[in-house]
């Protein structure tokens, strides 16, 4: 297949859809440092006007992984609706864009086309599109999603209580857990990141997380973000866990760097099914990021979008309760400043809703990249305006464990506020019921973490 074109009299020639795929891709740091980028400005152009006419057919044909080499490749495509696909093969790329942002298409046209897509198709569409183009398409998407509360409906803005210490220590998670509910904070999940991965401080957290719930009455679910296994030694052992959580990569190498395989998860999401304290049925949590597979060495040559559509291609065989990429933790070495990481954030959100993902985003920088707090809080805006299903909830928008600046407490009441948006409707029920929310606004008592002692 000759994939060329001319512009301004110059000739543009790819050798093969990889080299098209990523020259095509928006400027990332990462796709530099892996070579795959387009060189100048025009070239990337060029490499999208190719990329527009090429059939979805040739996409499903050109997987990142050939299909007897990756196990996420076979995962992805054995669970492509032939009778679907089959409608939609002649579609170029460029069709497949305007399909989706045609005013006539629905969200019930986008969920049964996406019943025939690959990620690859995925990726290759988000190329196309502007950040507008991704804000106003995945606005049409609802993802919704049921453990002991409703994510994912339309007016809604979750956020995950993230009360990380540097010592896992229980008084200081507890104070932490206390500030972040007064403040509207803990609808998605309260989930902790922990230092200790044994089994013995992962069981001792979900005791302590799993007591204030229900003590409080809490419609919301725990987690612990230790490795799956660890986890799943928790469950058998019985403690309580509210949902099941793992990073995702997008390639079977990669995901092999995290110590995982899909036999593994497939029985990690079949013991969540089992042993999990919510009714669900939606019971799993995954993190991603563009360039996990180039950090692991396994992107085989690969731009960093095409691997994240990949991860979420993976997801969805598990049906998670929520998906967050953490688009700024990996570091300016894949997402240079504030201008990729905002586009990064776009492109995720809309490609894991595109795929049928309830997600989230940890709107976020490490130190030592080239962005602020206010070019977070712009990006959060723009996701809550897409419809992003839920940010994370950090103390000052600072985790002083895993030491990189994100979304705080009260970021996603002001968000809430100003975009007219509501927590998860139990939730809302219980703050209301609690004094600390009352038609939609928080509440004088509310942000006082004392207010849970004096109860």
């Amino acid at each position: 297949m000759l994939l060329r074109t001319k512009l301004f009299g110059k000739s543009y020639e790819f050798g093969d859809i990889r080299e098209l795929m990523g020259k095509a891709n928006e400027p990332k740091s990462g796709d530099e440092l892996a070579g795959v980028a387009a060189a100048t400005a025009t070239e990337r152009v060029a490499a999208r006007y190719v990329l527009a006419e090429l059939p979805l057919s040739v996409l499903r044909a050109n997987p990142a992984v050939p299909y007897d080499q990756d196990e996420v490749t076979r995962a992805i495509d054995d669970a492509v609706d032939e009778a679907v696909y089959q409608e939609i093969k002649g579609w170029t790329v460029g069709d497949f864009r305007e399909w989706l942002l045609a005013n006539r298409t629905t969200q019930a046209d986008i969920e049964r086309v996406r019943a025939g897509l690959t990620a690859e198709m995925v990726a290759a569409v988000t190329k196309l599109m502007s950040n507008l183009d991704l804000i106003y398409a995945a606005r049409k998407i609802t993802v919704t999603a049921h453990s002991a509360n409703t994510i994912g409906q339309r007016g809604t803005l979750a956020s995950r209580l993230q009360p990380n210490h540097p010592t896992d220590s229980p008084e200081g998670i507890r104070a932490e857990i206390y500030e972040g509910l007064a403040y509207g904070s803990g609808d998605s999940v309260i989930g902790i990141n922990p230092v200790d991965d044994s089994l013995s401080s992962v069981s001792r957290l979900l005791d302590m997380t799993h007591d204030i719930i229900r003590q409080w009455k809490i419609p919301t679910q725990n987690c612990v973000l230790a490795h799956v296994t660890t986890q799943m030694q928790a469950m058998k052992a019985g403690a309580p866990v509210g949902l099941v959580f793992q990073s995702l990569a997008g390639s079977e190498r990669a995901n092999e760097s995290f110590g995982i395989n899909v036999g593994l998860m497939d029985e990690a999401y079949a013991l969540s099914r089992q042993y999990c304290w919510p009714a669900g049925p939606n019971t799993m949590y995954f993190e991603t990021g563009q360039g996990s597979a180039l950090s692991a060495d396994a992107h085989h040559g690969w731009d960093q979008l095409t691997m994240e559509a990949r991860i979420y291609g993976l997801a969805k065989r598990w049906q998670p309760f929520q998906v967050n990429t953490v688009v700024g933790f990996i570091g300016p070495e894949y997402l240079y400043d504030a201008t990729q990481i905002t586009r990064a954030g776009l492109e995720d959100h809309f490609m894991g809703k595109l795929t049928g993902l309830p997600m989230g985003c940890d709107a976020c920088y490490t130190n030592h990249a080239r962005a602020t707090q206010n070019d977070i809080e712009n990006l959060a805006v723009l996701l809550a305006a897409a419809g992003c299903n839920y940010f994370m909830g950090v103390p000052m928008g600072d985790d002083v464990m895993l030491a990189y600046q994100c979304t705080s407490y009260h970021d996603a009441a002001a968000l809430r506020q100003t975009l007219n948006l509501r927590p998860l409707p139990e939730f809302e029920i219980w703050l209301e019921t609690m004094g600390l929310l009352k038609d939609g606004m928080l509440t004088e008592q509310a942000g006082d973490p004392t207010f849970f002692l004096r109860k």
